[in-house]
């Protein structure tokens, strides 16, 4: 025993360009040979004052600030927005436009799950034909979003009162040609990585969080569902109309990176049921309610909540009965959600960090504001 190396522990940096760390992100961790003993989370080199900026703009000049948060769920963040605008102004919505919001959701949760699904696999250690496959399957989506509203990232589509333009007559049908592959797509997806032992190695126990402690981080989205707890703003706190659509809320049970990457596939499948409700019931109507281009809605506060992608999607707004927010905060999930960074990767190895983060699924243009 006299002869036995003793290591040190000494501090690696992983980011901010790390390819693996899913935009501008960085990982302070302390390690003892391959384990991890302390982590810090380094934020803030994407920050742009969005929240101050928009106390400055009107409200309708703030619905693209929303598209720059969570960049690949932009429908998800322009309906949280305008959905606290309208709660503040007291703005009903039609039923066709509430109808158009939903199918614009669901198809924004399919793109954002193909994109982390993709990565994900990508972090674990797996080639290229998951990622492919995934991007194909997104590219389609944002050709939906491109007829509709002109744009394929930062869409802008959401306006106080309803949706800027109707769907187009390509619309449909175009849409029912993606919801018939989709199915097997996740079927390929699933086959082909579920029963993959390499796949189950790097996952299987990795960064688990058991239901108590998911909780108590606030976490929200597949990051609490994946630990069990049936936690979703769609079924609790119903808006658009949700309620009126059938569907459920998939959960996970060891609360691990595995049972992270099922739910968001068993989502995409549950979302498909949802947008195919939507078309099939989708009522005829005015898409949009008139508003005033300087709106000032009556002095008060307001929070309304979404079930985005990555969990509840929260905007806060003050008014002062002025043309622009006296007050503007967003609940941003990926910011809370990484909240448990730490917890889920001391005791790990690095390479098993690098999974857990893209477990998550953070977008750091959200958790930089």
């Amino acid at each position: 025993m006299s002869g036995l190396i003793k290591s040190e522990p000494f501090t690696l940096n992983i980011g901010p360009q790390h390819p693996s760390t899913h935009g501008v992100f960085r990982i302070k961790v302390k390690v003892d040979g391959e384990r991890i003993v302390d982590a810090e989370m380094v934020m803030g080199y994407l920050h742009r004052a969005m929240e101050k900026l928009a106390e400055e703009r009107t409200y309708t000049q703030n619905i693209p600030f929303t598209d720059r948060t969570d960049y690949l769920a932009s429908m998800s963040n322009n309906l949280g927005y305008v959905l606290a605008v309208e709660k503040l102004a007291g703005i009903n919505v039609p039923e066709r436009g509430n109808a158009i919001r939903v199918i614009m959701a669901e198809l924004q949760r399919i793109a954002s799950h193909c994109m982390a699904v993709g990565a994900f696999t990508n972090d674990t250690g797996a080639w290229q034909t998951p990622v492919m496959w995934c991007f194909r399957e997104r590219e389609r989506v944002l050709d939906l979003f491109e007829m509709t509203s002109g744009a394929r990232l930062t869409c802008n589509y959401m306006r106080i009162g309803g949706v800027a333009f109707d769907l187009p007559k390509e619309f449909e049908p175009a849409t029912r040609r993606l919801l018939a592959d989709l199915p097997g797509f996740i079927d390929e997806i699933e086959g082909l990585l579920v029963g993959n032992e390499i796949f189950l190695a790097r996952t299987r126990g990795v960064g688990a969080l058991s239901a108590e402690t998911a909780t108590n981080f606030s976490l929200s989205g597949p990051m609490l569902r994946g630990s069990g707890i049936a936690w979703d703003i769609r079924k609790a706190d119903p808006y658009c109309g949700y309620e009126k659509y059938d569907f459920q809320i998939p959960i996970g049970y060891q609360g691990d990176a595995f049972d992270r990457f099922i739910v968001r596939l068993e989502e995409m499948r549950q979302s498909v049921k949802i947008v195919q409700q939507a078309l099939d019931a989708l009522p005829g109507g005015p898409h949009s309610t008139q508003v005033p281009l300087a709106l000032r809605p009556p002095a008060g506060e307001a929070y309304a909540r979404v079930e985005g992608p990555r969990g509840e999607l929260g905007y806060y707004v003050v008014s002062d009965e002025g043309p622009s927010p006296y007050r503007f905060h967003i609940r941003p999930p990926s910011f809370i959600n990484l909240s448990a960074l730490k917890e889920m990767t001391v005791g790990g190895t690095v390479a098993d960090a690098i999974v857990v983060l893209g477990s998550i699924d953070i977008v750091v243009g959200e958790i930089d504001r």
